[in-house]
């Protein structure tokens, strides 16, 4: 048995997922696919060898995945320039290569792999590479927009009035809460100005990133803020919420309860953070 041999197999697989597994190694890893099984699994064309007939499919494959990872993907895609970027992009195809029937969920373990497989992974943290800490993150980020775009959400159903009760409020379906240790989300809102962006010096930042009524925006907030918005996430019940913000701060009670309805709950509301508990799309709810 030759080399080649030893990494694909050179007989057409009997069955069909066994040849469906043998096309998509073909495909995104054209380097391990031994002639032998090329010429037993592909039909030659009238002017081609089948060799060169499946290297047409294997160069447009990775050059639509690529497309796609960079669409849903720009601001890592500008950080990195584009050639670096298509490297990232082949060799996380070939890691992880798509499971789906859509192309949408892609990129869903792509700032993942990028932290699994970073060469300093092994190093304490304060000894590892800025740069890549910012791609971990500016990634997460990124595909934190892009799954709330066509998430589940609370469009058609009404927004809660300023006057609910506490009680009633929850947290909309169509949030996310993150927090980074680099300003991603403004280093992504200059690229997508159409901007250059110089690479941000470390500054933790902690965001909600929502949509409302089918636009998607983010929103920074105070560490204690965010703090409280876990809480809420939590217990699914604002009372309780900020008794635990009052324990953590060992400010009042009641001071805690005044800051958040003087200064905090009529703009979150009027931004879409919070839905009306019996105004929750079951389905949503029950996730």
């Amino acid at each position: 048995m030759n080399d080649d041999a030893d990494l694909v197999a050179t007989a057409v697989p009997p069955a069909l997922d066994a040849l469906q597994r043998w096309m998509l190694d073909a495909l995104i890893a054209p380097e391990r696919t031994a002639r032998g099984s090329i010429d037993a699994a592909v039909l030659p064309g009238a002017r081609i060898d089948a060799a060169a007939c499946l290297a047409i499919y294997q160069r447009s494959y990775l050059q639509r995945l690529r497309l796609c990872l960079g669409e849903q993907f720009p601001a890592t895609r500008h950080a990195l320039g584009r050639p670096l970027f298509d490297d990232f992009a082949d060799e996380y195809l070939r890691a992880c290569p798509s499971d789906s029937y859509t192309l949408y969920a892609l990129g869903r373990r792509f700032s993942d792999w990028i932290e699994q497989s970073r060469p300093d992974r092994d190093l304490a943290e304060a000894d590892r590479e800025a740069w890549i800490d910012f791609m971990v993150d500016l990634a997460h980020y990124e595909h934190a927009l892009f799954r709330l775009f066509d998430a589940p959400g609370h469009e058609g159903r009404p927004w809660p009035a300023d006057d609910i009760d506490d009680a009633a409020l929850v947290l909309q379906p169509c949030l996310a809460l993150a927090a980074y240790r680099y300003p991603v989300a403004w280093y992504y809102h200059e690229v997508r100005a159409g901007r250059s962006p110089a690479f941000p010096s470390e500054a933790a930042s902690q965001v909600v990133v929502l949509r409302r009524d089918h636009r998607t925006t983010t929103y920074p907030v105070t560490p204690l803020h965010f703090r409280f918005l876990q809480a809420v996430l939590r217990h699914r019940d604002i009372a309780r919420a900020l008794a635990e913000i009052a324990a953590f701060t060992g400010r009042p009670p009641a001071e805690v309860a005044r800051s958040w309805a003087e200064d905090v709950r009529g703009p979150w509301i009027e931004a879409g953070f919070f839905v009306a508990r019996n105004d929750m799309n079951p389905a949503a709810d029950a996730g």
